[in-house]
């Protein structure tokens, strides 16, 4: 099993019993179910009346929860997927974002067609794009964004240069390739995407001591 493919799966699923059961126990349950299905149908296969079989869960603790499918189809995904897609701080700004990336390109190389598949979604379902734009895209720019300005800060990105900018062309270079494939989508095509990027906005060089 691949990394962040679901570790463990099959292990949250609840069995019948008496008494009530822990909230955090069916919405793991949920989860890893609507994980399993989304990685190996998409998006489209995940229904509350399907996970909700599968999970041995209430259909209706499902519609309490989720706004819809799309929405729990986007909570499992990011749930699998967290650690992956973690933001590391070295203290070297292009060692960082080199890593964040090949590990991004790295998933999209294995699960390309279910991210794909969600962005496609959002596009008709109001509930996953709301799920998508609040719990992932600004979160996700928001930790960029807070790792860039310690970056500045450090002085390893000159002073002015736009931090939201340069999340767009790095990022969204990236699902540019994914989304509209003329040109492979690699590492090689990350570390091209890092160094053109730090052409522009490494500080100048000191001046020598006199």
């Amino acid at each position: 099993m691949e990394r962040g493919d679901t570790e463990g799966a099959g292990t949250g699923i609840l069995k019948p019993g008496r008494g009530r059961r822990r909230a955090e126990d069916v919405r793991r349950a949920t989860l890893t179910t609507a994980a399993e299905l989304l990685l190996a149908e998409g998006v489209h296969a995940i229904t509350f009346s399907k996970v909700a079989a599968r999970a041995g869960v209430s259909k209706m603790t499902l519609y309490k929860w989720w706004p819809s499918p799309g929405a729990l189809a986007f909570d499992a995904y990011f749930t699998t997927f967290k650690e992956t897609l973690a933001f590391p701080d070295t203290g070297d700004i292009r060692r960082d974002l080199r890593t964040q990336l090949r590990s991004f390109v790295d998933l999209l190389d294995r699960k390309g067609s279910v991210i794909a598949g969600i962005v496609g979604a959002a596009q008709g379902d109001p509930d996953l794009a709301e799920a998508l734009s609040t719990h992932y895209v600004t979160q996700r720019r928001a930790l960029a964004v807070e790792r860039l300005t310690l970056a500045r800060q450090a002085g390893q990105i000159r002073d002015g240069v736009d931090l939201e900018t340069i999340v767009d062309q790095l990022w969204g270079a990236v699902y540019h390739r994914l989304l509209m494939p003329a040109q492979p989508l690699t590492t090689e095509f990350v570390d091209q995407l890092i160094d053109n990027l730090f052409q522009g906005v490494a500080p100048p060089p000191s001046d020598p001591a006199p």
